[in-house]
């Protein structure tokens, strides 16, 4: 008669196991080995999240209210100067005239604004060359200047001249009412 290996074996020293018990022994030691991985890798994969003061920064809202045509506020969001420029219907049209294919980094004035505010620019003030602040109504297009190397933004925030490879950057923005917009 042959042996049912389902039933009861010898575990050794003439002891009888079930091998039921062996599975649920197995799954429960690595049930056990898997809570414990979690347990020393979650504290690690905690800490990659952004700490509270990054978090805080993720988005800052700016007081446009006082903003007169032709004038620029500035804010900080991201550790990054932030330019709120109010453009003149002039420069508006200005910007809006530009030959779009004459330019390094191609893009129209409308892809630059929100719809129904064009008065409206906003961009990160940091040149896209390699990092200085541009100072705003210099240079020959009526929009920003780098100091550094000489790159020139138009009042679009578009190169024109100079070193730098792209248009200084449009954040992620919104405008939460008539006097306020939220960067980020």
């Amino acid at each position: 008669m042959a042996k049912d290996s389902t039933k009861n074996t010898s575990c050794g020293d003439g002891e009888v196991c079930d091998p039921s018990k062996r599975d649920f022994m197995v799954l429960a030691a690595n049930g056990l080995g898997v809570v414990g991985a979690c347990t020393v890798a979650w504290p690690l994969i905690d800490s990659m999240n952004p700490s509270q003061d990054v978090l805080a920064q993720s988005s800052v809202e700016v007081d446009i209210s006082s903003v007169q045509p032709g004038q620029q506020k500035k804010a900080m969001w991201r550790g990054k100067p932030i330019f709120v420029y109010r453009r003149t219907p002039q420069q508006i049209a200005d910007a809006n005239k530009v030959d779009v294919a004459s330019l390094r980094d191609p893009q129209t004035d409308k892809e630059r604004t929100k719809p129904n505010h064009e008065e409206w620019l906003v961009v990160v003030g940091v040149c896209t060359h390699l990092g200085c602040i541009p100072i705003v109504g210099e240079g020959e297009f009526g929009g920003w200047f780098c100091p550094c190397h000489g790159s020139q933004y138009d009042i679009a925030g578009r190169i024109r001249k100079g070193p730098a490879p792209q248009n200084l950057v449009v954040p992620p923005y919104e405008f939460i009412n008539d006097k306020t917009i939220r960067i980020g």
